[in-house]
């Protein structure tokens, strides 16, 4: 029973640590942020961005919990 309701926190999971992956916004401009001077890489993250980062990290911590756990069957 235990098992069960894990598995649908860590589906769940898994869907909501997708999209906070795609609300990510875009840290660079790909191979042609190679080739150009004077924009710079390293910018200051918002109050909003870090907070994403956080949630993220956090669902992400779950997600690979859960899937530790259940993949090694320590509940059945």
């Amino acid at each position: 029973m235990i098992a069960s309701v894990l598995s649908w926190i860590w589906v769940a999971s898994g869907l909501i640590l997708i999209l906070l992956v795609l609300l990510h916004s875009p840290k660079g401009d790909g191979m042609g942020g190679l080739a150009a001077s004077g924009s710079s890489m390293f910018t200051s993250a918002s109050s909003a961005e870090a907070a994403l980062n956080r949630v993220t990290w956090t669902f992400l911590a779950i997600f690979l919990t859960l899937a530790i756990i259940l993949s090694a069957r320590w509940l059945s």
